[in-house]
């Protein structure tokens, strides 16, 4: 089937789009509801007296007589039965449910997962053992219409027996009927009821909304659509469809047939007691309202995701005593059997690596890692095992959701997706941030044990994910930048940050002869603690019991390796400390020592894509070019980032700690005087270097691979750097830390002058700016007037916020894994529209903007360059226009 770039882009933008905005950390689950309160119907056998439950009277199926002649035409000799949580029949082509009364009203999970796609899906990057839809549901029965009626539960705030309020909650949060379904028959003993099933897995219906869900809204063909085989276990049933239907886009029709797979899971009568999140500590989390009669706000609780590890009867008094014991129920991961052979010890040894985080909450063996083997007992769309899926697609990614009970945050399964070519990336992190100490990544084709070492601690981190744990991206800020670049200190600490969970990859900052060998992330101070704050079982009926020893526990973690917060923005940061891909706390001279290594690896692109293969192209060392300029772009916006900077504290009343402190003033100058030294310049090392002569860096996307040109790369570069340096929320901040702090803080006035001096210093001095200068020049007007032109301060603005940039996507040279945690970040605002108008900001970018003016008209006239001379005509010609000056 040809490919349609209409469907693939529509996909990328419905899924990929929500899913990865850069971590892949999808959990598509319902957020949980206080169980509602529903009359129970269950059958009295034929000669017996009604039964009354606590809800009240029941009666009957009166006519059991049909009931089990219908029975008998649905479970016949040519019907096949399997036995689980329902009974599953088949009988020719039709297919049946057989649901005990006895689980009426009792909370199910729907979770609907990929397990076959199409190549046009599987270049959107969705693949096998994504989920794509879950539903907290319970199956009632409409006894006046001898219906089964499904009831999608939706989040229903919680509140105490007995208050008034209650009953205005029961009101007001009613769950809706997602769809219903004929009673076809009753069992022998009226113990059961019988539904037929064809029609709810066809694709189309609420249980299983697929290509709903990739926004294709194109009908399901129903003709091209069926139920392949059906799945029954103890506590969960599996449906597998073959699901088609057709899209037309302009004059062509595509074809998109995909394999799913629908589980309905029983969840546990008693919830798992739940754990109330911490802001020291991030856990993905179910929030939670609840009302009383008593309170004078509404209150917002948030149950940390996690797995239900508990010692065993006979254990909880030596787990009390603080005796390492083994959980009821381990935690285990299951490789599939496609993972390439060689990967797979590195893998297990990544999930492995958890064991002695879970060893400092108290359990010993609780996370295991296993081949999938090949029997009937390990079946991989058996809801109880959680599988490492390795994927066969061109996506460069890897992630760790999990599926969760959304009435107590307890994780019940967890599918790990490991695209293939995430190696690319590997590969591209090894040797360009450790190429230039370790011989081993000198080369082509890397060693197993390299290779198989990157796998171990992206494997690690995912399953962090899989864990519970979110994103901690200030861990990479607890080391001292230059203790990275000893060898005693890296020995000791086997990592490049306190957390696995930080995008902290290589250490990029040792320099040759330090002799640090140690190089690689691993399991840090952070994640044992996380790990204990979120598994270390207490014999409690309530999380409210718990309160007081987390808070000891709390107490007794601070300092830098304990800190945690989610990713700044890369453009928009306030804190510079919580930066993706950034290593220790100072990361302007971080990124001067990963410059330095770079600029060493510069002139061995050619020489280490090499194969030897005859009629080889530069294709492989145009990539890695282009990774290489991803490294130069994010070492940029580590160092931007410290400029307008404000370090953000996690913190509570009588700790004695400071909530806000703007970056130290040498810290910002020194960020300036980076990007004036690497980045605002022409960096003729990077983008005029041998390597020209030969290829161009080379971005993939997907209309294919894109040769860009340098000349395009550096003035793209700057483009960005200049208007995110100079965007009025960072300005702002630059001179609240003026009003506050005097001569102590970094002022905007100071960060112009010296970007001024850089920039127009060659005009100052009456020289010649040649072509790379006259762009560099253009840009920096072009940024101070997007926010400084006429319409920012007055009444016939089109708008009081926003220019259009704010829409402007960075380029993506560099290479990560995963994307956005699905939780919000901090947001500190000193910005708005009105501010906008009447800030500072605009004044001092108007100041420079007349003093570039000044300079321009006593130089325009007296140049005898005639390039130079026009463009100072333009510059002059677009500051007048831009400031209302030419009327």
């Amino acid at each position: 089937m040809k490919k349609s770039k209409f469907i693939l882009w529509g996909i990328m933008f419905s899924v990929i789009g929500s899913c990865y905005a850069g971590d892949l950390l999808v959990d598509n689950n319902t957020i949980h509801s206080q169980q509602e309160e529903t009359q129970l119907n269950i059958f009295r056998k034929k000669g017996k007296k009604s039964r009354k439950s606590k809800k009240g009277d029941v009666s009957a199926k009166s006519d059991t007589t049909k009931s089990k002649n219908d029975y008998g035409k649905i479970v016949g000799s040519e019907t096949i039965t399997q036995e689980g949580m329902f009974r599953i029949h088949k009988k020719k082509n039709d297919y049946y449910f057989e649901i005990p009364i006895k689980l009426l009203n009792r909370d199910m999970l729907i979770v609907n997962k990929l397990t076959k796609v199409p190549a046009v899906v599987n270049d959107a990057g969705i693949n096998k053992g994504i989920n794509y839809q879950t539903e907290l549901v319970r199956f009632e029965w409409n006894k006046d219409d001898n219906k089964i009626l499904v009831r999608e539960i939706q989040p229903k705030p919680q509140y105490p027996d007995g208050d008034a309020i209650g009953k205005s909650v029961d009101e007001n949060y009613i769950s809706p009927l997602m769809t219903g379904f004929k009673i076809e028959a009753y069992n022998k003993d009226t113990t059961a009821f019988v539904i037929k099933i064809n029609d709810i897995y066809n694709g189309d219906s609420p249980i299983n909304r697929f290509f709903p869900n990739l926004n294709i809204s194109s009908s399901i063909d129903k003709n091209l659509s069926r139920i392949v085989k059906t799945k029954a276990f103890e506590n969960n049933v599996v449906v597998i469809s073959e699901l088609t239907t057709h899209v037309k886009e302009f004059n062509q029709i595509s074809n998109v047939t995909a394999e799913v797979s629908s589980s309905i899971v029983l969840l546990p009568e008693k919830p798992m007691i739940g754990r109330y999140t911490s802001p020291l500590v991030g856990y993905f989390y179910v929030p939670q309202l609840f009302f009383s009669d008593k309170q004078q706000k509404l209150d917002s609780r948030k149950l940390i995701t996690r797995w239900r590890l508990e010692p065993k009867p006979e254990d909880k008094d030596a787990y009390l005593r603080g005796e390492l014991v083994e959980p009821v129920k381990p935690i285990v991961f299951y490789i599939d059997k496609t993972t390439p052979i060689q990967w797979r010890k590195y893998i297990k040894q990544g999930v492995e690596d958890w064991q002695v985080a879970f060893e400092k909450a108290g359990f010993k063996n609780a996370i295991i890692a296993k081949e999938l083997p090949d029997s009937v007992a390990a079946d991989e769309d058996d809801i109880n095992y959680s599988v490492i899926n390795y994927v066969a697609s061109a996506e460069s990614n890897a992630m760790g959701p999990s599926t969760y009970d959304p009435r107590s945050g307890e994780i019940i399964e967890a599918d790990v997706i490991w695209w293939h070519n995430v190696i690319a990336i590997l590969k591209n992190w090894i040797t360009i941030q450790t190429g230039a100490v370790n011989p081993a990544a000198q080369q082509c084709l890397l060693p197993d044990s390299l290779m198989g070492d990157a796998m171990r601690f992206v494997a690690c981190h995912e399953i962090g994910h899989s864990l519970g744990l979110r994103h901690n991206m200030i861990a990479s800020a607890a080391y001292p930048t230059d203790s990275l670049r000893s060898k005693t200190f890296t020995d000791k600490m086997n990592s490049t940050a306190s957390s696995i969970m930080d995008y902290a990859r290589y250490n990029y900052v040792t320099q040759p002869g330090d002799g640090v060998t140690h190089l690689a992330p691993h399991i840090g101070p952070y994640d044992i603690f996380a790990i204990e704050f979120g598994y270390r079982w207490r014999d409690i009926q309530s999380p409210d019991e718990e309160k007081d020893a987390i808070y000891e526990f709390l107490s007794k973690h601070t300092g830098p390796l304990y800190r945690f917060a989610d990713a700044q923005s890369m453009r928009e940061a306030t804190d510079p400390r919580a930066m993706i891909e950034d290593l220790g706390d100072d990361n302007v001279k971080a990124a001067r020592f990963g410059m330095a290594n770079i600029k060493r690896i510069m002139p061995h692109i050619i020489e280490w894509t090499t194969t030897g293969e005859k009629g080889q192209t530069y294709m492989d060392a145009g990539r890695l070019y282009n990774a290489i300029i991803g490294q130069w772009n994010l070492y940029a916006y580590h160092v931007l980032s410290n400029i307008g900077g404000m370090y953000l504290e996690n913190t509570a009343i009588g700790d004695g700690q400071e909530t806000y402190a703007f970056v130290e003033k040498n810290r910002q100058k020194e960020a300036v005087q980076f990007l004036l030294d690497e980045v605002l310049t022409s960096p003729d090392w990077l983008l005029n270097a041998e390597i020209n002569k030969y290829t161009f860096p080379i971005q993939n996307s997907v209309i294919g691979a894109i040769e860009n040109s340098p000349s395009y790369t550096l003035k793209n570069m700057h483009g960005y750097i200049f208007w995110d340096l100079l965007t009025n929320n960072r300005i702002v901040r630059m001179i609240e830390n003026e009003k506050l702090n005097g001569k102590k803080a970094f002022t905007a006035i100071e960060m112009l002058d010296m970007m001024h001096k850089h920039i127009f210093g060659i005009t100052e001095r009456g020289g010649i700016p040649d072509a790379n200068m006259r762009a560099l020049q253009k840009g920096f007007v072009d940024a101070l007037l997007v926010a400084a032109q006429e319409e920012a301060t007055t009444k016939s603005a089109p708008k009081l916020v926003g220019t259009g940039l704010q829409d402007l996507v960075l380029p993506c040279y560099g290479q990560h894994l995963e994307g956005k945690d699905e939780h919000s970040v901090r947001n500190v605002n000193f910005y708005s529209g009105q501010s906008n108008r009447t800030s500072d900001a605009v004044s001092v970018k108007r100041g420079e903007l007349l003093r570039i003016r000044d300079l321009l008209q006593k130089r325009v006239n007296s140049t005898s360059d005639l390039a130079a001379r026009y463009h100072y005509t333009d510059v002059l010609l677009r500051i007048n226009t831009g400031l209302g000056l030419n009327k």
